[in-house]
């Protein structure tokens, strides 16, 4: 703590007793109903709830992230996860209404209203456990990992210090606020993380090794890595970097935050909104915001740290502190914003708890309402009183942060964890895009899609490397299509559906009943329901959504043109950095032109779709 000066720590206070009030003026309203406390009553604006999702995405180790991708493969590798654009288009335009119109509490309560008997009830008892405990954990020790090597770099803190401080904080203000203090608290977290972001990149880039943006990008340590693409006579690269994300990641891997048709604390949040349009508005701010704002003052500092820290040889030098588990390229970041002068410094520390702290409550909110509503409430006490279901949430909070601590003792670096929960989710993406869509589908589907993708998860992770250097050296495999992690996931993908799809046509569907009830609902229509409304006409049903033009076509066109402005704006702003006012200003044009068309065609998809309840 002996970086820290006197303003250092005013500014730290501040925030502090700032984040407490919005947590003790929330605490009443919160504990008055489960409802309150995991969706603060479905009446939040799209404007905060955008808000929220910005900052739950905005968490303490995706600038380690960025920074880790930059220096490995340049800022052409952020296309890892700048390819879930169309994933989160996609969910604006086609099934952000669909979620709030499906009136569940959780995105795990949708199993049993889309699927029907024993085996729904089995899928949302199992993706409980899964997500609640497993994946959610799993996150959190992700974002716990990241926050340890930030406090061990710039503070000196000892990872137990830092966990015992940083998780201490954050559970009790999400224990005692529920969902709308992590609203309000995004808020303000965001507010407070960009400006720490925007601050860091400015000192990075004003450095005396760095000597400002020219001579950054002129630098014989960053020149090559400044490319939006990836070097084209570099098939392997290609591949991994550009065609398997856009072409086959986007639709086909499950990814919290980027899940295909919407899920997890994004679907927490359409469900949380006043209207479907307000669910809308918020996932389509988050996207502006997530892909076309906040990237560029992360890979500023990323490509400085180069200059000022060129390999992992230098990190070590600077941090001998650091422990030879936690040492990797994603801990230049945090050895970047030793440099700052006091009162910025205090600044970035409290920007990046926050991002900490955002993203942690969230979670932590999110996988306590998954263990009190899909399986308390469903499995254990059907009728408990809404103020016990609260009081077993406040429990299941503490736990699932107590878990999540240990855990991320045990991580090494925020590229790995990513990559691994990006291989568990590989070939499930279809099967959830498709469940609005397609009859056919059950909850058998869910079942085959789960145990056919995570052990070959496990394979590629842990097994694929030591069996094909069992028989091959490091060099061949190294220039091997075996070593592509882009083929791997194509790989996953193809087994994975191919599987599930197998199940579908194996198993049969569910109940006229549970499909009708499942249509009323959500008012969902198009080619992939048209055998549901035709045996309903046979046996004299009427279902409304048949009214009702199928919006589907008009979505894909908004999404589509939605990811030229974005992908446009996003690069317009690199190209300016870059000194590239012509292409610059291009880009811009044609940011402005697609914004407009994308503005005709959702009035036109507003019109095509169902009115709000």
């Amino acid at each position: 703590m002996s970086n820290l000066h006197g303003i250092d720590y005013v500014v730290l206070i501040f925030f502090f007793l700032s984040t407490l009030l919005i947590g003790v003026r929330t605490m009443r309203k919160a504990g008055s109903s489960s409802d309150e406390f995991f969706l603060s009553g479905r009446s939040t604006p799209w404007w905060l709830l955008g808000f929220s999702l910005v900052a739950t995405t905005f968490s303490a180790d995706t600038p380690n992230l960025v920074t880790d991708i930059v220096r490995q493969n340049g800022v052409s590798g952020n296309w890892v996860w700048w390819a879930f654009l169309p994933t989160g288009l996609i969910t604006v335009f086609i099934y952000a209404k669909l979620w709030r119109k499906s009136g569940v509490t959780t995105d795990i309560e949708f199993y049993e209203m889309r699927y029907g008997g024993s085996s729904g009830a089995f899928v949302r008892g199992f993706r409980t456990l899964y997500l609640g405990l497993i994946v959610n954990t799993f996150i959190m020790a992700s974002v716990t990992l990241a926050i340890i090597k930030i406090f061990g770099v710039m503070l000196g803190l000892s990872q137990y210090a830092t966990i015992l401080i940083a998780g201490t904080v954050t559970v009790i203000f999400t224990t005692v606020g529920g969902f709308s203090a992590v609203l309000w608290a995004d808020f303000v977290l965001f507010l407070v993380a960009m400006l720490g972001s925007i601050a860091a990149a400015i000192v990075a880039v004003r450095l005396p090794e760095v000597g400002g943006l020219s001579q950054l990008f002129s630098h014989e340590a960053v020149a090559g890595k400044l490319s939006f693409l990836p070097d084209f006579s570099d098939n392997s690269a290609i591949i991994a970097l550009l065609f398997v994300p856009l072409v086959v990641q986007w639709w086909s891997a499950w990814y919290p935050g980027a899940e295909p048709g919407g899920g997890s604390y994004t679907a927490q949040r359409m469900l949380a909104a006043k209207t479907p349009s307000h669910a809308v508005g918020a996932t389509l701010f988050f996207n502006i915001c997530h892909y076309a704002v906040r990237p560029w003052p992360w890979i500023i500092v990323a490509l400085a740290s180069l200059i000022v820290f060129p390999d992992l040889d230098s990190l070590r030098a600077a941090f001998p502190n650091i422990a030879e588990s936690k040492m990797g390229d994603d801990l230049a970041y945090p050895a970047m914003m030793t440099l700052l002068p006091p009162g910025i410094f205090g600044i970035v520390i409290a920007s990046l708890f926050a991002a900490y702290m955002s993203t942690i409550a969230t979670h932590l909110n999110l996988g306590s309402s998954y263990m009190v509503n899909d399986f308390y409430k469903r499995f254990i006490d059907k009728n408990a009183e809404e103020k016990k279901l609260v009081r077993i949430g406040r429990i299941w909070t503490v736990i699932l942060m107590i878990v999540s601590c240990g855990l991320a003792v045990l991580l090494q670096d925020a590229l790995g964890a990513f990559q691994i929960l990006l291989s568990i989710g590989a070939g499930t993406g279809l099967l959830f895009l498709l469940r609005w869509f397609w009859w056919r589908i059950n909850a058998f589907s869910e079942i085959a899609a789960m145990c056919v993708s995570f052990p070959i998860a496990i394979y590629f992770q842990l097994f694929h490397a030591k069996i094909c250097l069992h028989y091959m050296s490091e060099e061949a495999f190294a220039n091997s299509w075996l070593s592509n992690n882009g083929i791997q996931l194509v790989i996953s993908v193809t087994l994975t559906t191919i599987g599930w799809i197998i199940v579908t046509y194996l198993t049969p569907p569910d109940s006229k009943e549970t499909l009708r009830s499942f249509v009323r609902k959500t008012l969902v229509s198009g080619p992939g329901w048209k055998k549901v409304y035709d045996d309903a006409a046979k046996d004299g049903v009427s279902l409304q959504s048949e009214e009702n033009k199928w919006p589907v076509p008009m979505g894909i066109l908004c999404s589509f043109v939605g990811c030229i402005a974005i992908y446009s704006t996003l690069f317009a702003v690199g190209a300016f950095l870059y000194g590239q006012t012509a292409f610059g200003a291009t880009l811009t044009v044609l940011a402005l032109v697609s914004s407009l068309l994308l503005f005709v065609a959702w009035r036109k998809l507003q019109d095509e779709s169902p009115a709000d309840d």
